[in-house]
């Protein structure tokens, strides 16, 4: 395999991502997941940086079950804040420190998730339970507040509990999404469908992953309806482990293979994955080619090739088959030409192109808990004239004849058919030959939409 790096190629664009403060969390709590938690919730709260980053800055010396305790409260306070808030308006006469509020929220989403273990299992839900995960919660409190918070959280949470026995005044608090994206999918969608969506975004997700090996896979993963997909069962925590680092399963959603069906990679081609980070999709090219040149590009580490972005893309393109030759590019792929990628010594234009364009990630917050409180209404505009120019940039590098694929994890309309429309209006010489759209409701999976684009 070749790999190309150069961090300092010129006209690299930046991400945008807000800084957020990289010390570590846990040290001295390391046996107490749910003191971590509280820690994160406080951080989340405070920076309003990404969930995944926030989880990297957990310490090493924290164990696995407390880790994945940690984990569990705080994505379970991601998902439902807005009820959780919505529950605790007007029961402070002024708002208390980040972290006493961290506290309420890891003791609000406990309550719902005690509820909701009992009606799953066709019990009334009683206070009992209830006055348990309060006065835990106030137990905790007393390790990382004072004696007179902990006070406040244990009259707050004992008055919260009841209002969370109820339903809320509006849905979009008892589903806990914004107001206004509620709306907007009401009328994109229809409202028992988006009644469905806020549930899917709700519910946890099963772990699914592709089996890549020759051999057949353990009986002990669970076969998904999609060839090749499987359910990571608890319980065989070190078989997996060994199997990912081995390389024979790749953790992956089912919906990535809509785009990969669509460009239909062959044996010997030569294609560039123009925003390639994490580099699934370039993976999943390469074990369908098994021979071929594949071109990763997308934007430079930040800061010395510390990205951790970078630093899974190159982990993930070193698994690809031997036969295929892999290569590295950091770049923007809107200020890459024909003659910049030749510089390097790689092709100009190719047989086909991907371009898997950032988007909103309104198909995925099942998994990406925190990107319904991130997004803005304008978000939809300004990601859609992103995604045009790099579709159009995409678009430069494709041999004639070629195929161009155009996907996102959006199920926004905006974004999806809004985009291929213009790009077909405003770059001639070009043909749309087939798209696919997928629902969380309805497929099972992740939301997606892809369109495979022919040059004339």
């Amino acid at each position: 395999m070749r790999r190309l790096v150069k961090q300092g190629f010129p006209g690299a664009g930046g991400t945008g991502r807000r800084a957020v403060s990289r010390g570590r969390i846990g040290a001295g709590s390391a046996g107490n997941g749910w003191v971590l938690a509280v820690l994160l919730v406080e951080r989340w709260l405070a920076s309003g940086a990404r969930v995944d980053v926030l989880l990297e800055q957990l310490t090493a010396e924290v164990a696995p079950a407390e880790r994945a305790r940690a984990q569990q409260l705080f994505f379970g306070v991601v998902r439902w804040r807005g009820r959780i808030e919505a529950a605790l308006a007007g029961l402070m006469a002024r708002p208390p420190r980040t972290k006493v509020r961290a506290v309420l929220l890891v003791a609000g989403f406990e309550l719902i998730a005690q509820r909701t273990k009992a009606r799953a299992a066709g019990a009334a839900p009683d206070d009992g339970p209830a006055a348990l995960v309060v006065h835990h919660a106030v137990e905790e409190a007393k390790s990382v507040c004072s004696p007179k918070e902990a006070g406040l959280v244990n009259a707050v949470a004992r008055k919260m509990a009841g209002r969370l026995a109820v339903a809320a005044a509006e849905e979009a608090d008892e589903f806990s999404h914004p107001e206004w994206l509620v709306a907007r999918w009401r009328r994109l969608f229809g409202n028992e469908a988006t009644r469905e969506l806020m549930l899917w975004n709700l519910t946890p997700a099963p772990v699914m992953a592709r089996w890549r090996a020759e051999e057949p896979p353990p009986e002990f993963l669970l076969p998904a309806r999609w060839e090749g997909f499987y359910e990571l069962p608890s319980g065989h925590g070190e078989d997996l482990r060994r199997l990912v680092q081995a390389g024979a399963l790749y953790v992956q959603d089912p919906s990535t293979r809509l785009a990969i069906d669509l460009l239909a990679p062959r044996a010997g081609e030569t294609i560039l994955d123009a925003c390639a980070a994490p580099g699934g999709k370039s993976l999943f090219m390469a074990d369908r080619m098994r021979t071929g040149r594949i071109v990763a590009l997308d934007l430079p580490a930040e800061d010395d090739g510390a990205d951790p972005r970078i630093r899974r893309l190159q982990e993930n393109l070193s698994r690809a088959p031997a036969g295929v030759e892999i290569a590295l590019m950091p770049a923007d792929l809107r200020r890459t030409s024909p003659r910049t990628l030749e510089e390097f010594n790689l092709p100009g234009s190719y047989d086909a192109v991907i371009v898997d364009a950032p988007c909103s990630n309104t198909g995925v917050m099942r998994h990406r808990v925190d990107v319904k409180w991130r997004l803005e209404e304008g978000d939809f505009a300004k990601h859609a004239a992103q995604q045009f120019h790099l579709l159009r940039a995409g678009a430069r590098l494709v041999a004639d004849g070629g195929r161009l694929v155009y996907s996102t994890c959006s199920i926004d309309a905006e974004e999806n058919d809004g985009v291929v429309q213009r790009f077909l209006r405003e770059v001639p010489g070009w043909q749309l030959e087939q798209g696919v759209q997928a629902f969380p409701w309805l497929d099972g999976h992740d939301g997606v939409a892809a369109f495979l684009l022919r040059r004339k």
